[in-house]
Protein backbone atom coordinates (compact mmCIF):
# COMPACT_ATOMS: atom_id res chain seq x y z
CA UNK A 1 0.00 0.00 0.00
CA UNK A 2 1.38 3.72 -0.97
CA UNK A 3 0.97 6.61 0.30
CA UNK A 4 1.80 10.12 -0.93
CA UNK A 5 3.00 11.64 -3.69
CA UNK A 6 1.81 9.75 -7.04
CA UNK A 7 2.87 11.93 -9.56
CA UNK A 8 3.27 15.48 -10.49
CA UNK A 9 4.15 17.09 -14.09
CA UNK A 10 4.70 20.57 -15.39
CA UNK A 11 1.81 20.09 -18.29
CA UNK A 12 2.68 20.19 -21.23
CA UNK A 13 0.21 22.80 -24.00
CA UNK A 14 -2.68 20.66 -24.94
CA UNK A 15 -1.79 17.22 -24.22
CA UNK A 16 -3.66 14.42 -22.24
CA UNK A 17 -1.09 13.57 -19.21
CA UNK A 18 -1.35 10.58 -17.15
CA UNK A 19 -0.82 11.65 -13.85
CA UNK A 20 -1.15 8.69 -11.85
CA UNK A 21 -2.25 4.86 -13.14
CA UNK A 22 -3.74 3.04 -10.43
CA UNK A 23 -2.33 -0.79 -9.91
CA UNK A 24 -4.61 -3.16 -10.90
CA UNK A 25 -6.07 -5.17 -7.20
CA UNK A 26 -6.19 -1.97 -5.67
CA UNK A 27 -7.94 1.34 -5.56
CA UNK A 28 -7.04 4.62 -4.40
CA UNK A 29 -8.06 7.84 -2.89
CA UNK A 30 -6.54 10.39 -4.78
CA UNK A 31 -6.17 14.45 -3.91
CA UNK A 32 -5.30 16.65 -7.41
CA UNK A 33 -3.72 19.94 -6.87
CA UNK A 34 -3.62 21.80 -10.33
CA UNK A 35 -1.52 25.29 -9.90
CA UNK A 36 -1.29 28.15 -13.00
CA UNK A 37 1.81 29.61 -12.97
CA UNK A 38 1.39 31.49 -15.91
CA UNK A 39 -0.30 34.94 -16.42
CA UNK A 40 -2.69 34.24 -18.34
CA UNK A 41 -6.51 31.91 -17.60
CA UNK A 42 -6.14 28.48 -18.04
CA UNK A 43 -8.72 25.31 -19.79
CA UNK A 44 -8.28 23.00 -17.79
CA UNK A 45 -9.64 19.42 -18.70
CA UNK A 46 -9.26 16.30 -15.70
CA UNK A 47 -10.35 12.41 -16.62
CA UNK A 48 -10.61 9.34 -15.65
CA UNK A 49 -9.96 6.87 -18.29
CA UNK A 50 -9.26 3.26 -18.39
CA UNK A 51 -7.32 3.34 -21.61
CA UNK A 52 -4.87 6.27 -22.98
CA UNK A 53 -7.82 7.61 -24.82
CA UNK A 54 -9.94 10.10 -23.18
CA UNK A 55 -13.63 9.12 -23.98
CA UNK A 56 -16.38 11.88 -23.46
CA UNK A 57 -18.01 10.23 -20.07
CA UNK A 58 -14.45 10.08 -18.74
CA UNK A 59 -14.19 14.19 -17.63
CA UNK A 60 -14.92 15.22 -14.23
CA UNK A 61 -13.65 18.43 -15.75
CA UNK A 62 -14.19 20.05 -18.90
CA UNK A 63 -12.33 23.62 -20.12
CA UNK A 64 -12.73 24.57 -16.36
CA UNK A 65 -11.29 28.25 -16.20
CA UNK A 66 -8.33 28.50 -13.98
CA UNK A 67 -7.30 31.76 -13.21
CA UNK A 68 -3.75 33.09 -13.40
CA UNK A 69 -1.54 32.03 -10.29
CA UNK A 70 -4.62 29.99 -9.50
CA UNK A 71 -5.60 26.60 -7.69
CA UNK A 72 -7.96 23.99 -8.06
CA UNK A 73 -8.13 20.95 -6.10
CA UNK A 74 -10.44 17.83 -6.21
CA UNK A 75 -10.29 16.00 -3.08
CA UNK A 76 -11.56 12.50 -2.69
CA UNK A 77 -11.63 10.89 -6.32
CA UNK A 78 -11.58 7.56 -5.83
CA UNK A 79 -9.76 5.58 -8.79
CA UNK A 80 -10.06 1.96 -9.21
CA UNK A 81 -7.07 -0.08 -10.21
CA UNK A 82 -6.30 -0.17 -14.05
CA UNK A 83 -7.60 3.30 -14.32
CA UNK A 84 -5.86 6.56 -14.98
CA UNK A 85 -6.23 10.07 -13.80
CA UNK A 86 -5.21 12.05 -16.78
CA UNK A 87 -5.00 16.27 -16.62
CA UNK A 88 -4.73 18.61 -19.72
CA UNK A 89 -4.36 22.33 -20.48
CA UNK A 90 -4.20 24.75 -22.91
CA UNK A 91 -1.72 26.88 -21.66
CA UNK A 92 1.94 26.52 -20.37
CA UNK A 93 3.01 26.76 -16.96
CA UNK A 94 0.57 24.76 -15.07
CA UNK A 95 1.60 22.10 -12.55
CA UNK A 96 -0.50 18.78 -11.55
CA UNK A 97 -0.03 17.03 -8.42
CA UNK A 98 -1.83 13.99 -7.66
CA UNK A 99 -1.61 12.51 -4.04
CA UNK A 100 -3.03 10.06 -1.40
CA UNK A 101 -3.45 6.91 -0.59
CA UNK A 102 -3.83 3.01 -2.41
CA UNK A 103 -5.66 0.34 -1.11
CA UNK A 104 -5.61 -3.45 -2.00
CA UNK A 105 -8.75 -5.15 -2.78
CA UNK A 106 -7.11 -8.26 -1.96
Amino acid sequence: MATGVFGRFDLVTDTDTVIYTVPENTFSIVTLNICNRSAGTAGINIAISSTQTIEVADYLEFNTQLVPNGVLERSGIVVDGGYSLMVRADVANITAIAYGIETSTL
